[in-house]
């Protein structure tokens, strides 16, 4: 419990330190954002990276005056996962709606966002729009928690199982703890995970766990069917276990292989199950290669279950007061090598698909974050190297008992007891308990010269545990980022894609100020479609607080100075609250440098330029 309390501490501090992003990211919509439109458009349509899924209230519409639109019911593209749209009512009339939409992700996380677009032309909106729930910070800051304390549980479970299976302690009563503690852990974790699901997805308080209609969504949606077949699992997982205690009970040391098999597979397949509920729920299920992705992210889990559950059993059986066997340290020592074998290969596939190129390291958050666990694995791995260094040094001696063993069984038979770890060590050559030397270790006996090595095995098992757990901090961490593939994906579609169905257009958000009180804002400039030959250009000006501002006097023009063409004054004029011409003819393509002038006073003027892309 110890030790689960521990994780939790640094979860809390290590989790906390920033907010985690959604994995799905906007493609493209339609209308896009800030696009102005000649006529009404028949519905919104918005295409992700990935595929996801809809909430009750997904789309909320909202007309110039802030009153909300009655729309149909959002519904996905047919043969599109990955696309989602709502209908509009007819008459909708003219200016600037806005559309706040949310929905989740194929790997479980929820994403939400806003855009505006026009009919005939620009309007003022209110900057008071109530455009929905975006997060409960309570809320998510509960679900975070628990989905650490749930992987911490995993690795508890079946870590510890795998200990005795493989590593064969002498002693299992002190593990029996771990495993009750990860069993218990991993259900509570689980139930408060499926309560607090449909909370998490819609953005609001932890008290609407409990409304039936939030959790009936939950149940039927994949997230919650992942979440009902893990407990269903756990429950299969205490059944099993509580068979082989009472066998282990009642036939002791005299079972035998007879039925071992049989419990060791169906151990096996519980195992894969609850990996699995998180395979099918998370970053393995959407993008590319989904077969081979959860594949690999359960072996992944499985390897990380096997090697930091068992660090933390052996930890455990060094603390405990009964010595445990040299030989188990020695396996656990194999096993930790296979684990970090397939960790490696599995940790490197998954790196490669949630990347997609070296830029991604340093560009995207998801980079920056794989690096750090890299870094952590690293000293990781440092320290499961002084462990395996102290275990050989401990083989020593028990290799020269052996053949000393062998030497003297040609004259007569001895009776040899095996090599312990953590056996305490006393001058007078007892064990500390009363009994002969040669039931334990004495400063007299050829292992005594291993007790040093013994004491550094438990600080290097301890430093192991410690920054295990940061791995497993940062790898939770990790699938709850924005994958760079994904990113790097929408941040291309955002710049480079046409808007499906709407005219081709350039709309550029320029800030200003003129450096008085109150004289900043910002323009937003539409040039359709920004193509070779006659253009239309709209302008419109935001104040300070967003809201649409009116200014005497506002300029653009264009200039090409690869070409030495311009400036071409587009002689844009006030159109009613916003700025505009139909006559701007641009000659050749290119990139041309845009220059809008904005005079707030008779005297206060600003100037600034941006680029803007001219195709054939």
């Amino acid at each position: 419990m110890v030790l689960l309390g521990t994780m939790l501490v640094l979860f809390v501090l290590v989790g906390g330190a920033g907010t985690a992003s959604a994995h799905a990211a906007l493609r493209d919509s339609d209308p896009r954002d800030g696009s102005v439109l000649e006529s009404a458009p028949r519905q919104v349509t918005l295409t992700f990276t990935e595929a996801v899924g809809l909430l009750d209230d997904s789309f909320r519409v909202f007309d110039p005056d802030s009153r909300r639109v009655s729309t149909g019911e959002a519904e996905h593209v047919k043969g599109s996962s990955d696309a989602v749209r709502v209908s509009l009512p007819e008459g909708l009339g003219e200016g600037t709606f806005t559309v706040a939409w949310r929905v989740v992700s194929a790997d479980s996380h929820p994403i939400s966002g806003a855009f505006t677009f026009s009919i005939g032309e620009p309007s003022a909106t209110s900057a008071t729009i109530d455009t929905g729930p975006v997060e409960n910070a309570a809320t998510s800051a509960l679900y975070d928690i628990v989905r650490y304390l749930a992987y911490a549980a995993l690795a508890l479970l079946v870590g510890t199982v795998v200990f005795v299976l493989f590593c064969r302690p002498a002693g299992t009563d002190p593990l029996r703890k771990l495993v009750l503690t990860g069993w218990w852990t991993l259900l509570v974790s689980s139930v408060a995970l499926l309560l607090l699901r449909g909370p998490y997805e819609a953005g609001t308080a932890p008290a609407t766990a409990f409304d039936l209609s939030t959790l009936e969504r939950t149940a039927s949606s994949r997230p919650g069917l992942a979440l009902l077949a893990r407990i269903v699992l756990l429950a299969a997982t205490a059944v099993l276990l509580t068979v082989v205690v009472r066998r282990r009970q009642r036939d002791g040391e005299r079972d035998g292989d007879s039925g071992k098999p049989v419990l060791l597979a169906a151990g096996g397949v519980l195992a894969v199950g609850l990996t699995l509920t998180w395979a099918a729920a998370e970053h393995a299920s959407a993008g590319i290669q989904v077969p081979v992705a959860m594949t690999s992210s359960v072996l992944h889990l499985l390897a990380m279950a096997a090697w930091l559950g068992g660090l933390a059993a052996l930890l455990t059986s060094l603390q405990a007061a009964e010595p445990l066997p040299t030989s188990t340290v020695a396996r656990f020592s194999k096993l930790a090598f296979v684990s970090v074998t397939v960790l490696t290969v599995t940790g490197v596939y998954q790196s490669w698909r949630g990347l997609g190129s070296w830029d991604a390291f340093t560009d995207t958050s998801y980079g920056r974050i794989l690096i750090a666990k890299l870094c952590a694995v690293v000293f990781l791995l440092v320290a499961a190297g002084f462990s395996r260094r102290w275990t050989g040094q401990l083989l020593v001696p028990v290799a020269t008992e052996a053949a000393e063993v062998a030497e003297v069984a040609e004259a007569k038979v001895v009776e040899r007891v095996p090599e312990t770890v953590g056996a305490r060590v006393t001058s007078s050559g007892g064990d500390g308990g009363g009994n002969d030397a040669t039931d334990g270790v004495s400063a007299e006996s050829p292992s005594a010269p291993s007790d040093p090595y013994r004491r550094r095995l438990r600080r290097s098992v301890l430093a192991e545990v410690a920054v295990g757990i940061a791995v497993l901090v940062i790898t939770t961490i990790l699938t709850a980022t924005l994958p760079g593939r994904a990113a790097a994906e929408a941040a291309e579609a955002a710049q480079d894609a046409p808007a499906p169905g709407v005219i081709n257009a350039s709309t550029t958000t320029i800030p200003f100020d003129v450096g008085t009180p109150g004289g900043h804002g910002k323009v937003q400039v539409t040039l359709e479609p920004a193509r070779v030959g006659e253009n239309s250009v709209q302008a419109v000006v935001f104040g300070p607080d967003d809201g649409f501002a009116i200014v005497p006097e506002l300029r653009i023009s264009f200039s090409l100075p690869s070409k030495d063409i311009g400036p071409l004054n587009a002689e844009v004029t006030d159109l009613g609250g916003y700025w505009g011409t139909n006559t701007l003819q641009l000659p050749i393509a290119g990139t041309w440098t845009m220059k809008v002038t904005i005079r707030t006073s008779d005297v206060d003027q600003v100037s600034v330029s941006r680029k803007v892309k001219i195709s054939p």
